[in-house]
């Protein structure tokens, strides 16, 4: 199967990597010259379970380099989705299939839009990747679940398929005929701490010892979970403290949400598809979500606060 990774960042690199060691032609795709460049010179550098080893890959900065795949694996950040998948037209064919596995909600509507929704799967992944620098990663990827589906609920021969690939290469996946249940329960844990940490700014051992932020939390993870019940869809969760649970389940006090680690680079952040898509269904379905609406409009807030610090500072 040749599969192109578009957003071949750190996590996008752990799937990729895994995928070409499977034995599938893969093409990494990222913008940034820099990290293009160290892994088609020295191979891509990862670091997992206390060894350290070089990967050959394939990398490029753009879709015109690649030619038409079989797969294309979105993995860009949320609010960059409409640009990566037109510029990377060149990647799909008749048979193509694109599948997300990005944060948060919204995402598979716009690449519907672009490539056709007959085309798009969706999917959750909880492998992990951190990127130490241009070319070189830590790997998450074993023992890490990964569910794709199609959005209908069926249950496809080529998710199936795509689910055999990344099964033979270490990526446990199975195919869920409930993928926006499972999306909806991902969100959820999203839900219950990105906003509050990235206005706060508080790692996670700081931020569960506030009572006045759990409640927050829980009041968030009401709305999302009566927005869900509302446009019928069919949830694990029962209790809204199941989730404020499982978010910090298994992660260190210093651990920082990605909402977080982006305000603190300065960079925006995925709050319309996360927070911002319990407001949008909440509207379709006409169910209140004044706390969700709030966080949005405190993470919108910060943003706009960074971006007039930065003008300043350049003045």
């Amino acid at each position: 199967m040749k599969i192109c990774i578009l957003g071949a960042g750190a996590l996008g690199c752990a799937i990729g990597a895994a995928l070409t060691e499977g034995g599938s032609d893969v093409w990494l795709i990222n913008r940034d010259a820099r990290h293009v460049e160290a892994m088609n010179r020295h191979g891509l550098r990862i670091e997992r379970a206390g060894r350290d080893s070089y990967l050959p890959v394939k990398a490029a900065r753009s879709a015109d380099e690649v030619g038409v795949v079989d797969l294309v694996v979105v993995l860009v950040k949320s609010f960059s989705t409409r640009e990566a998948i037109e510029g990377a037209k060149s990647l799909v064919g008749d048979n193509t299939v694109v599948l997300s596995l990005q944060n948060g909600l919204g995402h598979e509507d716009i690449l519907a839009e672009v490539v056709g929704r007959e085309r798009v799967l969706a999917g959750k992944t909880y492998v992990g990747g951190v990127l130490l620098g241009p070319g070189h990663i830590v790997s998450g990827v074993e023992g890490k679940e990964t569910l794709i589906g199609e959005l209908d609920g069926s249950l496809s021969h080529r998710a199936q398929a795509i689910a055999e690939v990344f099964n033979r290469a270490g990526l446990s996946t199975t195919v869920s005929a409930n993928i926006m249940g499972t999306m909806w329960d991902k969100l959820l844990i999203n839900v219950a701490t990105g906003a509050l940490s990235g206005i706060t700014r508080l790692v996670y051992g700081e931020l569960y010892a506030i009572p006045q932020i759990r409640e927050t939390a829980l009041a968030a993870v009401a709305e999302a979970m009566a927005v869900a019940r509302a446009a019928g869809i069919r949830l694990s969760f029962t209790h809204p403290e199941q989730a404020w649970t499982l978010a910090a389940e298994g992660l260190p006090a210093a651990f920082k949400t990605s909402m977080l680690q982006s305000l603190e680079k300065g960079s925006p952040t995925e709050i319309d598809f996360i927070n911002g898509s319990v407001v949008r269904w909440g509207q379709r379905f006409n169910v209140p979500t004044p706390v969700n609406a709030a966080l949005v409009a405190c993470i919108k807030g910060i943003e706009r606060a960074q971006i007039l610090s930065r003008k300043e500072h350049t003045a």
